[in-house]
């Protein structure tokens, strides 16, 4: 039996074509526009979905954010946590302090560094309680704890790093 439909047929009709082009569009448009998140942070999932400002919320209720066009270097050590340099008329450093910063979630295609910081794709980042660090899974990305730090020197930067993150310096 023969199929009379056009591509216009389909493409009003809101069915994409059954070719891998078509299946790739269809699965894309299905996710842009959602955001997913997880106990620590919250991401943009459309693949070409970007934010223009990371939020970093704290326990207290306080947050902070910072444009995505003052991001500078991100350095991650397992042992010391995440550093972020956010750069404008001052220098900001966030530390993040927690576990499995660099695991990606169970979808495996989305981490805090690579699909998050680096794509500018996270919305949020926020301190979780103990509670759910203690409920959190395994392989599970818990953040302990969030500092912020302005400068307006390098030494005052390097005197705070040394204090709080000396793995960081050089």
């Amino acid at each position: 039996m023969r199929d009379d439909t056009t591509i216009n047929d389909r493409l009003q009709d809101g069915t994409p074509p059954k070719t891998l082009s078509g299946i790739l569009q269809a699965k894309e448009a299905e996710s842009d526009g959602e955001e997913g998140s997880c106990r620590a942070f919250g991401y943009l999932r459309g693949i070409k979905d970007f934010s223009v400002a990371v939020e970093f919320r704290f326990k207290d209720g306080n947050s902070i954010w910072f444009p995505y066009s003052l991001l500078g270097p991100l350095k991650y050590n397992p042992s010391e946590g995440m550093l972020i340099k956010f750069s404008g008329d001052l220098v900001y450093l966030v530390l993040i302090k927690g576990s499995n910063l660099d695991k990606p979630l169970k979808d495996g295609s989305v981490t805090m560094m690579r699909a998050g910081f680096q794509r500018h794709r996270l919305t949020w980042v926020r301190e979780m309680t103990e509670e759910e660090i203690r409920n959190a899974g395994e392989m599970e990305p818990t953040i302990d704890s969030i500092e912020v730090a302005e400068f307006e020197s390098h030494a005052d930067l390097k005197e705070w790093l040394s204090k709080k993150a000396p793995a960081f310096l050089r």
